[in-house]
């Protein structure tokens, strides 16, 4: 892999984790992110369930970019998440029944999140497959993150636990993993409601921002330090 190739795909993994994330900086998807992280696993479950379908979606729509006429082309991308979407649902259904039941209409509600259609029309209809596919991998993973970070915050203030319905996805022996304060920890109701949803999200928004700005500061701050000939600091 040449110098320029590494250098593509830092800055795909730097956008998709950080500098453009789905969750945090675009602010898509947000219905869903608000809806479904009332707990670390229902995120942590919605999180794979859009990553995958991003993957497959934005992979195949790199490959027939060139065979799909400009004209038909957000109508035929629709189509081909629509059927990585429907094929997901049906192993969730199969293999995960009751996180399947938890997550419920935002399942096939991927199919119209903004972060899915959103990055085949910006990125994969115009890169070859393999940028496309490495970009939507981390969009995916990106806003997993945003989702499980959420989830576990809110699930810890509502109810003082955390990875409490990891059997769902991980089956029986699972059940040990769970984290509790104790029996005496009230939990706050606020924070399992959608208004807790949003004021989570600002917190971690307004994280990432004073990070972005402590690092601005930093570099700043480096690049002011005089360098003598040999290279050392003065």
């Amino acid at each position: 892999m040449s110098k320029r190739d590494w250098s593509v795909y830092r800055e795909i993994t730097l956008n998709g984790l950080w500098k453009n994330n789905p969750g945090l900086v675009q602010l898509l998807g947000l219905c869903p992110l608000m809806a479904v992280t009332t707990n670390f696993v229902n995120g942590l479950g919605l999180g794979i369930a859009t990553t995958i379908a991003l993957v497959a979606s934005n992979l195949a729509i790199s490959i027939v970019r060139h065979l799909v006429r400009e004209e038909i082309r957000i109508p035929a991308f629709v189509m081909i998440i629509a059927a990585n979407v429907t094929l997901i649902e049906m192993l969730m259904k199969a293999y995960f029944h009751e996180l399947y039941g938890i997550l419920g209409i935002f399942i096939p509600l991927i199919v119209t999140n903004c972060i899915v259609i959103g990055r085949s029309e910006a990125y994969a209809s115009k890169n070859p497959p393999l940028h496309a596919g490495y970009d939507s991998l981390m969009m995916g993973i990106g806003f997993t993150l945003v989702l499980v970070a959420l989830g576990g915050m809110r699930e810890l203030v509502s109810s003082g636990t955390l990875f409490a319905q990891a059997h769902l996805m991980f089956g029986e022996a699972a059940r040990g993993l769970t984290l509790s304060l104790g029996a005496d920890f009230k939990g706050l109701l606020l924070a399992a409601l959608p208004p807790g949803a949003f004021i989570g999200l600002g917190f971690l928004v307004a994280l990432k921002n004073y990070l972005d700005k402590r690092m601005a500061q930093t570099a700043q701050a480096a690049k002011a330090i005089p360098i003598n000939r040999l290279g050392e600091t003065a």
